[in-house]
């Protein structure tokens, strides 16, 4: 029987406390040590279906793919093989299996410039993370050819491919559905649009997924990547689009980071007006959204099973 997953390696969780030092790792979060997934090590593919669609995910900006391990292992309970990716110098930090880190490198961290120094920087990565994920299709293509532990020779469903990611992963999401034609479906959970998409607009199905912004309508940033968004969601085909808005929900809150922060952590947010919606509500709800989502444009499912984005898609840009 296949052992259960940990939720980070030993290796990764030594590495991240080094290199984020004592008070954000015994203070601001909880001890990932502890920590279990609900996943299994080397479990096999199930054999209910001949092959299974495939939803491709990518983390924000330099976070690490593990921390959106709610999002993934939700989506693969409903019948998808999920495929994440980490980054070496982008990511936050890569830890090899021979015990090699590469932490990401000052000219791809954003955090440390702004204004037009920032957005450029930005659109550098999208371009890189798309890149990314073309490579990381193309390998899935010869593997579903030929896989040499025979686990997923045939096993997956490339005609059907979805792309979803957070933050700047989210933007990649948009950027990447509008150039490759290998996504069918797609989801920008709150992430802003960059690229020739803003200009050319979308004719497939996506959602954008959002936390709440309300609070920051008067800033002139915001207004202009309100009007971007827009101006993308009025090209989408308009049975098949879809702008979910979660009330209270926070940027942050979209990853296990709603979890995992410590609770001394939680309740200063909270008291502070930082956090409005609960984390296990907000991500309950992104569960339900994506999985939907996924499973009408993806799987054929019936789209009045679409309780969650009927309910919640009646705010319209």
């Amino acid at each position: 029987m296949a052992a259960s997953s940990e939720y980070l390696p030993l290796p990764w969780i030594q590495a991240l406390r080094e290199s984020r030092g004592a008070l954000m790792t015994n203070l601001l979060q909880r001890d990932l040590s502890r920590v279990r997934a609900h996943s299994l090590l080397n479990s096999e593919v199930s054999s209910r279906l001949p092959a299974y669609p495939v939803i491709i995910m990518r983390a924000g900006m330099a976070a690490l793919t593990t921390d959106y391990t709610t999002l993934a292992e939700d989506l693969a309970s409903h019948g998808y093989v999920v495929v994440g990716m980490d980054a070496p110098y982008r990511t936050q930090l890569v830890v090899f299996p021979d015990g090699r880190r590469i932490a990401r490198s000052r000219e791809n961290n954003a955090d440390l410039v702004g204004g037009a120094a920032k957005e450029t920087m930005a659109l550098r990565l999208e371009s890189a993370w798309s890149d990314d994920i073309a490579f990381v299709l193309d390998r899935l293509e010869q593997l579903n050819v030929s896989d040499p532990s025979g686990q997923f020779t045939g096993r997956l469903d490339l005609a059907r491919v979805g792309i979803w990611g957070h933050s700047l992963g989210g933007s990649t999401a948009l950027q990447f559905c509008h150039t490759d034609h290998r996504c069918k479906a797609g989801v920008d959970v709150d992430g802003l649009p960059l690229g020739s998409v803003i200009k050319d607009g979308l004719d497939k199905p996506f959602m954008f997924l959002m936390s709440d912004h309300s609070r920051e309508q008067d800033d002139p940033e915001s207004i202009r990547i309100d009007a971007n968004l827009k101006l993308i969601y009025r090209t989408l085909p308009p049975a098949d689009r879809f702008w979910v808005v979660l009330k209270g929900a926070n940027h942050f809150g979209f990853s296990d980071g709603a979890l995992l922060k410590s609770p001394i952590l939680q309740s200063v947010l909270h008291s502070l007006g930082v956090l409005g919606m609960d984390g296990q509500q907000q991500l309950t709800v992104s569960r339900r959204c994506l999985s939907e989502f996924f499973d009408i444009y993806l799987k054929g499912a019936p789209r009045g099973e679409m309780s969650s984005l009927n309910t919640l898609s009646n705010r319209q840009p």
